[in-house]
């Protein structure tokens, strides 16, 4: 592994990818060395419960610029991000995921283009979503219009993790004191020069996808109340509206009872209790979401903990053997586990 600072830093964050991986290096090997730069490799395996870092290691065996750093549990991809950010060491990073679905060969074409424009920042941008469902198309197009009404910047659209950042950039991120970052809104906030490269996203190469429904749903919320105090406003908005709808309740009430026309019934009472419920029930989760950050940050809990880096312990032999070791265990207390239950 060399040690002087590379030129480029591909980060790629991985999480139970054995399927994938043979593809993802025989094609990303060849491209980056005939870059014709001196570059890292640095896969983050985000607490893998297979054989990816077993694979990995044994790769780096006959690569050196294949760099593996595994944390201790799995954290998210977006804490798997920032361990790269802050392990990287050069001059410009990528980050890019495992399933192929992003081309590697637009690395290339994201590099020149950081050089010919003199920018910071260059943005991968899918120039077509027609392979998406009429329903992932429609709330990613509302998600990126919220984001830009949060932020206060014109944020790339259809644009997720794919991009390349100067060192610059790089920087001024790890200098950041908040957890839980969302890095496509993070970076388009700091404001660096940036461009765009467009290109067609693939179908993924093989195994199946990490990220879920409910962790795209997680995402979405997580970048709402990272960046705006927006949903406490609309509590406040909340409230006052149902307020308002109780005084109506009332006078509505007053009016009937002195014309004579009261009639006893449950169907006003529900409405007004339930409406106002409700009203209050959605402030105090919002609320208590926000509360909840500042519990989590008052911890000064970190977002990940390394375990291994072979930039730091070059011992790939010993450590393949040993997560080769960890693998089969887990697989035989799995099948273990299994055949007491049936029995």
């Amino acid at each position: 592994m060399q040690t002087t600072r590379p030129v480029l830093s591909v980060v790629v964050p991985m999480y139970d990818e054995e399927d994938v991986l043979p593809i993802f290096l025989d094609r990303m090997h060849p491209l980056l060395d005939g870059l014709g730069l001196s570059y890292e490799l640095v896969v983050v395996d985000d607490g893998s419960r297979d054989r990816t870092a077993a694979l990995l290691t044994r790769a780096s065996a006959d690569w050196p610029e294949l760099r593996l750093v595994r944390l201790l549990r799995n954290s998210g991809h977006q804490a798997a991000l920032s361990a790269g950010f802050q392990l990287a060491r050069g001059e410009y990073l990528v980050t890019i995921d495992a399933d192929l679905q992003d081309p590697p060969e637009v690395i290339a074409e994201l590099l020149a283009t950081a050089r010919e424009d003199d920018v910071d920042v260059v943005y991968g941008v899918r120039s077509d979503r027609s392979s998406d469902s009429w329903a992932k198309r429609t709330t990613a197009r509302l998600y990126y219009r919220l984001m830009c009404r949060l932020v206060g910047r014109d944020l790339p659209f259809d644009a997720g993790d794919f991009r390349l950042v100067s060192r610059r950039v790089v920087d001024a991120v790890n200098q950041l004191p908040e957890d839980g970052r969302v890095f496509r809104l993070v970076i388009p906030w700091l404001g660096f020069p940036s461009a765009e490269v467009k290109y067609v996203r693939a179908e993924r190469a093989a195994g199946s996808t990490k990220y879920t429904l409910s962790k795209m749903f997680r995402l979405a919320f997580d970048s709402l109340t990272a960046f705006s105090a927006a949903p406490l406003r609309l509590a406040t908005w909340l409230g006052l509206l149902g307020g308002l709808l109780s005084v109506g309740v009332v006078v509505a009430a007053l009016a009937i009872k002195l014309t004579g026309r009261s009639i006893p019934g449950w169907t006003s009472t529900v409405l007004a209790v339930g409406t106002i419920g409700a009203l209050q029930l959605l402030c105090l989760g919002l609320l208590g979401e926000y509360v909840a950050r500042l519990f989590q940050a008052s911890q000064r809990r970190p977002q990940f903990m390394i375990g291994y880096d072979s930039l730091e312990d070059p011992g790939h032999h010993s450590y393949a053997e040993a997560l080769d070791e960890a693998t089969a265990d887990a697989a035989a207390q799995a099948v273990s586990d299994r055949a007491t239950d049936h029995g």
